[in-house]
């Protein structure tokens, strides 16, 4: 294979065959390394390729002439926010609009990269915890790989989430609690049935596709990177995944220069990371009784804390919690001003950019992009 798989902790290294889940010496999240350089020549071959994540395919752990598994994700528009750039006085600000994609969110991509390999390795059935959106796109990307799906999800999850779940096919399990909570239930039953949990950074793949988050960006903006990115931080898998491949263009040639300083904006309700990165810690600890109206940042205790951190940190990034009634009314407000139908995770940035605004820390004359990371019709 072209890749090999490194511990994102300590010094352990793995061959990439068969099902890979955590490093077994520390249980920290597994990371793939490529075994060559993408040749920068190849930029000029995208515009003749499919517009899907897929056209990234030598970046991604992909055997040549394989197949992914795919319902054309990614591609995803990238909207100049010009209302809200006047409104704020800001030089440059974008939405990238990530409820466009097939299941209505961004998880499609870890997850058609996930399964994709998941299959490769033998899997004929999967189990995940979900907040809402990881569950719908499992259902959809295990039904089209021909595999059975459970999802665990708490009793909390928007309605029409939980219909989309079910319309895919997949088995659904309601639990009181939290996604935590759900974590466990789905990592007993694959102990005990033999089905593949593909929970955050549980296995090494959901990263990768989610790099293309990075990819697409830099393609969509002509190759040049914007000073800042404002992203909602729940499991951390889309964040982690633009740091790891903005160095990895480098790496590669691809683009020179500082990549965008990266922002991370939680939920009042349920801060671990902000409360981490404030305090200096290198990890964090688990968030009691986690309440938001955003069901996606509803992540108590992830399992990529520390490397959110470390992106946070790395590119002097920031984190800033909202409160509800400053995210509904962001949201909101990207409906109203920009015709964009932001999920509420999507309308925390907004709101976490002006507080980074007020701060000083993100400068009116930058260019910004914040990721609307779901639907807004799914919470309805």
């Amino acid at each position: 294979m072209d890749w090999t798989l490194h511990c994102s902790e300590c010094d352990t290294s793995a061959d990439p065959g068969g099902l890979p889940t955590v490093c077994p010496a520390c249980g920290a999240p597994w990371l793939v390394r490529l075994a060559q350089r993408p040749d920068p020549g190849l930029k000029q071959e995208l515009g003749q390729r499919p517009w899907t994540m897929w056209r990234y395919r030598e970046w991604l752990p992909l055997l040549p002439g394989e197949e992914p598994v795919s319902l054309g994700e990614g591609a995803t528009p990238l909207l100049r926010a010009s209302l809200l750039e006047r409104r704020l006085g800001m030089r440059e600000l974008w939405v990238k609009d990530e409820g466009k994609n097939p299941t209505g969110s961004f998880k499609a991509r870890g997850l058609a990269a996930a399964v994709t390999r998941a299959r490769a390795g033998g899997a004929t059935r999967f189990t995940i915890p979900t907040a809402g959106n990881a569950g719908v796109a499992l259902a959809a990307y295990g039904t089209r790989a021909g595999a059975s799906v459970r999802v665990y999800a708490p009793r909390t999850t928007p309605t029409t989430i939980l219909q989309q779940i079910r319309a895919f096919g997949a088995e659904l399990m309601l639990l009181d609690g939290h996604i935590g909570d759900c974590g466990k239930a789905s990592r007993a039953y694959a102990q005990e049935s033999g089905a593949f949990d593909v929970s955050t950074l549980r296995e090494p793949y959901r990263i990768e596709g989610k790099k293309t988050l990075g990819l697409e960006l830099a393609e969509q903006l002509g190759w040049r990177l914007p000073d800042a990115i404002v992203y909602p931080a729940g499991g951390g898998t889309g964040v982690i995944g633009m740091w790891k491949v903005f160095g990895e263009l480098r790496w590669a040639h691809w683009l020179d220069g500082p990549p965008p300083r990266l922002y991370c904006v939680q939920s009042s309700g349920c801060a671990p990371v902000v409360k981490a990165f404030e305090s200096g810690a290198d990890g964090t600890e688990p968030w009691p009784d986690p309440v938001t109206v955003a069901a996606g940042l509803r992540v108590p205790a992830p399992l990529g804390g520390r490397l959110m951190l470390r992106a946070m940190r790395e590119t002097k990034g920031g984190a800033v919690a909202v409160r509800a009634a400053e995210l509904c009314a962001a949201q909101g407000e990207l409906a109203a001003r920009e015709a964009i139908d932001a999920a509420p995770e999507g309308g925390a940035t907004l709101a976490a950019l002006e507080h980074f605004i007020e701060r000083g820390e993100i400068g009116r004359d930058q260019s910004v992009v914040l990721f609307n990371t779901g639907a807004g019709w799914l919470y309805r």
